[in-house]
């Protein structure tokens, strides 16, 4: 048999069989075991989370939850606890306290993070850079504790060294300085002090996932520093200005290191009950009512919820569509 017989004997190969998107069946496949893969190699990562979340999460509410509709006694009464906590004279301080200070804190957090981040992401030298987030993330590996700690010293008019400014504003003694009026400022400073570095640097790995071709693409339609910032990057860390505002909000509701450690070092010119966790904390440890302490926990999770709800809905949070 000759080669062109050979050849001419060949039978033609077959058209690989594709899906009704004219894709082939086998790549189809190879993707859909690759995504089989990532889905469980994601469940191995989610797991140990899901575990504690549920473990020091999720049924600790629950138990607080049957804590406040009940009695000492196990007896159902859905609005007793409530009540009793409304009535004391110290709830509706101390939940004062705690907003004024959450919206200096938050409102510091959501306009200086995020320009400071901003400016540092534009400084070109790189050394300058890595400097300045060194600088701002130094004070949050300090924790709450140590931080309050090294504060009383600040906030001293003899022993800080911004003692001269202190006495300047009339406070010439560590009394002047913690008057239970200027409290939510310097606890929000502190706060700030101790907690905005960790989110600039989370603001400045979101812009530097901004595409550079936008931004190039700005400049060369003569778009200035501050028209990038308003027009491109704030829109672009919609998410994450709204993931800050839900994480720093569940922290600032829980406000007690900071008021209880004041108390101590003033001699009471704090109260212990400044707060609102404070106050469930002498509820429960002080008058022995957990119960009483259950329904404040309930009441700022049920606030803290439905105001994270409102963060994530208005920052798109989950919003999946490609920008």
């Amino acid at each position: 048999m000759t080669t062109a017989q050979s050849a001419g004997s060949e039978t033609p190969s077959r058209p690989a069989a594709t899906d009704d998107n004219g894709i082939p069946k086998e790549a189809v496949s190879v993707n859909r075991d690759r995504k089989r893969r990532q889905r469980s190699i994601g469940a191995v990562f989610v797991a140990p989370y899901a575990v504690f979340m549920l473990a020091f999460g999720v049924l600790p509410a629950l138990y607080a939850i049957y804590l406040a509709l009940t009695d000492a006694n196990g007896g159902f009464t859905p609005t007793a606890n409530f009540s009793k906590v409304i009535d004391d004279f110290r709830f509706f301080a101390a939940a004062r306290h705690v907003a004024f200070f959450l919206v200096i804190w938050l409102g510091a957090l959501l306009v200086l993070v995020v320009f400071l981040a901003i400016v540092v992401h534009a400084i070109r030298s790189r050394w300058l850079s890595g400097t300045a987030r060194l600088f701002f993330y130094l004070p949050g590996a300090l924790a709450g504790a140590s931080s309050v700690m090294l504060w009383l010293f600040v906030l001293d008019p003899v022993a800080s060294p911004a003692g001269p400014l202190l006495r300047a504003l009339g406070w010439d003694t560590f009394t002047n300085v913690i008057q239970p009026s200027h409290l939510p400022l310097i606890f929000a400073i502190i706060a700030f002090w101790t907690g905005a570095g960790g989110w600039i640097i989370v603001m400045y790995g979101a812009l530097n996932n901004i595409s550079t071709e936008i931004m190039e693409a700005a400049r060369i339609d003569g778009a200035n520093p501050f028209q990038v910032a308003i027009h491109i990057q704030l829109p672009l860390l919609r998410k994450w200005i709204a993931y800050m505002a839900v994480l720093s909000l569940a922290t600032g509701t829980q406000l007690f290191i900071e008021p209880s450690l004041l108390s101590q070092a003033s001699n009471a010119v704090v109260p212990n009950d400044y707060s609102l966790n404070q106050l469930a904390y002498q509820y429960a440890f002080d008058l022995n009512d957990f119960n009483g302490s259950a329904a404040i926990s309930v009441m700022l999770l049920v606030v803290a919820l439905l105001l994270s709800a409102v963060f994530v809905a208005k920052g798109g949070l989950f919003d999946t569509e490609d920008v």
